[in-house]
């Protein structure tokens, strides 16, 4: 019996140390999340609804294209309502590569497109509490990731990994963000401000698998300093439809759908 016992022991003992060296890293985890697919492409129907401190909301309806070509993933916005905001345009270009993304926004008072410099990737889009940099593309090793511990959170079981810039200049002193460990999707995503002070929090409220990809189809940012919020709804979903590559340039920004 003594020798049953420390042979049980010992297998105990193997099991747990095998788990702990199969434990993913923090940037392991959030590589998953990154590379997560999404199809060859998709179009919806975004209705941004701004909120807010008093509860009062603005409500803006975009049609948005986004096509992966293998080195690059590019998207467009297009807004359809309301009419101070109308046929303005928004695009973004991501590398696989450590090459920063490329943005524009076209404002039809102006009648001209315009690069988003990497001076104004702080600046908040269109009056939401989004800036040019979360509509973006982050780099996965631009950040010291750090798994910080696993908890549940209403039932969904997370990975809970904090994210630090190596550029000390970045406009988030670090992130904080929890991942279903069942599909790797983010269900939380807290920044932090310079001062190391809670700036905003990015909630997952709906996720829907559509043709094997997982959709979130409405998500909300508060910004808690602010107090203030923007919803992001999306309907009319497709995926794989062929969206041509000519979709995604500066004339068709321009010229609109």
């Amino acid at each position: 019996m003594e020798t049953l016992k420390l042979v049980t022991v010992a297998i105990v003992l193997l099991v747990a140390s095998f788990s702990v060296s199969a434990q993913l890293t923090g940037r392991e985890i959030v590589d998953k999340a990154y590379n997560l697919p999404t199809g060859d492409d998709q179009t919806s129907v975004l209705t941004m609804t701004l909120i807010n401190k008093s509860g009062q909301t603005r409500v803006r309806k975009i049609q948005q294209f986004t096509k992966d070509l293998g080195d690059t993933e590019k998207s467009i916005m297009f807004f359809l309502s309301p009419a101070d905001v109308k046929n303005t345009s928004f695009m973004n270009w991501s590398y696989d590569s450590d090459k920063a993304d490329d943005q524009w926004i076209y404002l039809p008072a102006l009648k001209k497109v315009k690069r988003i410099s990497s001076d104004s990737k702080s600046d908040y889009f269109m009056g939401s509490d989004f800036t040019y940099d979360d509509l973006g593309d982050r780099k996965l090793d631009a950040d010291v990731h750090k798994l910080l511990r696993e908890e549940t959170v209403d039932g969904v079981e997370c990975y809970v990994v904090e994210s630090v810039s190596k550029d000390e200049d970045y406009m988030y002193s670090k992130t904080v963000t929890w991942i279903r460990k069942s599909n790797f999707v983010g269900l939380k995503k807290e920044f932090y401000d310079e001062d190391e002070e809670l700036l905003k929090t990015l909630s997952i409220k709906k996720l829907e698998e559509i043709d094997g990809i997982w959709v979130i189809t409405r998500s909300e940012m508060e910004n808690v300093q602010k107090n203030h919020k923007t919803t992001m709804e999306l309907s009319s979903i497709k995926i794989n439809t062929g969206v041509p590559a000519s979709k995604f340039t500066e004339r068709m920004m321009m010229r609109g759908m």
